[in-house]
């Protein structure tokens, strides 16, 4: 992979940020530190500087952009997650990143863009505001929070930005049915061939079902729909290279979409931040993948409902290329085309929508010939993904409709929280939930030989 036109066009000093940080925000505060690299295999160049300052401070919308500063001139990275609520594994990995060890150049992270959304696990905020859609080119911010985030941009004026995002759908040239698995960039050739090294070793390493393989598409071209994307902005005003990943949420684990976050972010940023080293950031595979199965079905692509446009691109790119950032043809393509991640409601309650594969890929001893279970959520009231109820209304979840063809279900566990981690268990569980805005359940169903399926569904409290 070759980056020789990637240049450090800006890194600023901590003392820099912290005098022109007031113009950030108010009462920036800026921690320093650092941090002795001597654990074996790290980087030979023992110093890094780490630091961190808030934005809009004592605002719902505060939040923390963290810096880290290797002593070898490079360029800056600036990777952002969380830019909506409810794209879980992006604004996860992104704080992971925070904690990467580089080897030069400058690392700027902003994790959770968005918090009010993500408090609310909604792609939208309290006002219903998307916030990838309110940095248009050629003039200001839509709102304050994405003026303040865009001041921190023009600050650093990063040459490489990864924003991290989720779809619900597949994307295979038409982002009406999905974005998820796709690497979208901007419009250079050695872009573009940076995007495809990416996908191709991502796919190598890590991905063991052809259905789930990452590809690539060009940002969607200049007064095009949907408009008002950061990465199209810090592309065209910044001159940065701009990458807007996607993964896909839906019968994949959340550890498992952080690590495809990470190492894309890894790859795309190996020859900025680790040029001496081969970067050892801790989420490579424990042990070589299964070999491809074929699967059952495909996994049916689902429709974003708030992102409805056709996409008209003329594949020019031969990457896809519905999403090209000068491709006069493309329409949507932004990579966030449906990119509401596990905002939009399954139908019939997500019955039979879960991760049907056959068997635990942690678990070797399943019979390859055994069939996985399969979760569904009925619920009482009747039918409760398609309505809204009122704060503090009790919706009872009941798995028992669950099924096990080759054996019988010893466990259900329920998600909750919305946090990853199955918080609940048990055959039903009731959930009242206060907040207003879109929550959404999870249940994972094992059967006895250790095969498990899951299934979702979104609750909507107004």
């Amino acid at each position: 992979m070759q980056r020789d036109s990637i240049s450090r066009r800006t890194v600023l000093s901590l003392s820099g940020l912290a005098v022109t940080g007031a113009g950030i925000a108010t009462g920036t505060q800026v921690q320093t530190q650092t941090q002795d690299q001597s654990d074996p295999g790290s980087t030979d160049e023992a110093d890094l500087s780490r630091s961190s300052f808030t934005i809009l401070e004592g605002t719902d919308d505060e939040t923390t952009v963290n810096v880290t500063e290797a002593p070898t001139d490079g360029p800056t990275v600036f990777v952002i997650g969380g830019i909506h609520g409810n794209e879980t594994a992006g604004y996860i990995a992104a704080e992971e990143i925070t904690e990467w060890t580089i080897d030069a150049g400058t690392l700027v992270t902003l994790p959770r863009a968005n918090p009010v959304a993500i408090e609310r696990t909604t792609r939208v905020d309290d006002e219903g505001v998307d916030l990838n859609r309110q940095f248009p080119e050629g003039s200001d911010p839509g709102t304050e929070l994405a003026t303040a985030i865009w001041d921190v941009f023009s600050e650093f004026d990063p040459d490489i930005v990864i924003d991290l995002h989720e779809s619900r759908g597949i994307y295979a040239g038409d982002p009406v049915d999905g974005v998820g698995q796709a690497i979208f960039h901007s419009r250079r050739d050695d872009v573009a061939q940076l995007a495809a090294d990416t996908a191709n070793a991502v796919n190598d390493t890590y991905i063991d079902d052809s259905n789930r393989a990452f590809q690539t598409g060009y940002h969607s071209a200049p007064g095009n729909d949907p408009s008002g994307l950061l990465v199209h902005k810090a592309s065209r005003e910044l001159n940065a290279d701009t990458f807007l990943v996607e993964t896909v949420s839906t019968q994949n684990e959340l550890e498992t979409r952080v690590t495809w976050h990470s190492a894309i972010v890894e790859h795309l940023a190996t020859d900025a931040l680790f040029p001496a080293d081969e970067p050892d950031n801790g989420h490579e595979p424990d042990e070589p993948l299964d070999e491809e199965e074929e699967p059952d079905d495909p996994p049916a692509n689902e429709n974003d409902p708030d992102e409805t446009e056709p996409d008209d691109g003329d594949d020019s790119s031969g990457e896809n290329g519905g999403d090209g950032e000068n491709d006069d043809n493309s329409s949507d393509g932004d990579g966030d085309n449906g990119d509401n991640g596990e905002n939009g409601k399954n139908s019939e309650n997500g019955a039979g929508s879960g991760d049907n594969d056959g068997s635990d890929d942690s678990d070797s001893d399943i019979p390859a010939d055994h069939t996985a279970p399969t979760a569904t959520i009925r619920t009482e009231p009747a039918n409760a993904a398609d309505r809204t109820f009122a704060p503090d209304e009790t919706i009872t979840l009941d798995a028992t409709c669950s099924s096990a063809p080759d054996g019988e279900l010893v466990s259900y566990e329920w998600s909750i929280q919305n946090d990853g981690t199955y918080d609940e268990s048990g055959q039903t569980v009731d959930v009242t939930v206060s907040a207003t805005g879109e929550h959404r359940v999870l249940l994972r169903v094992t059967d006895n030989a250790g095969a498990h399926d899951t299934t979702e569904l979104t609750l909507t409290v107004n």
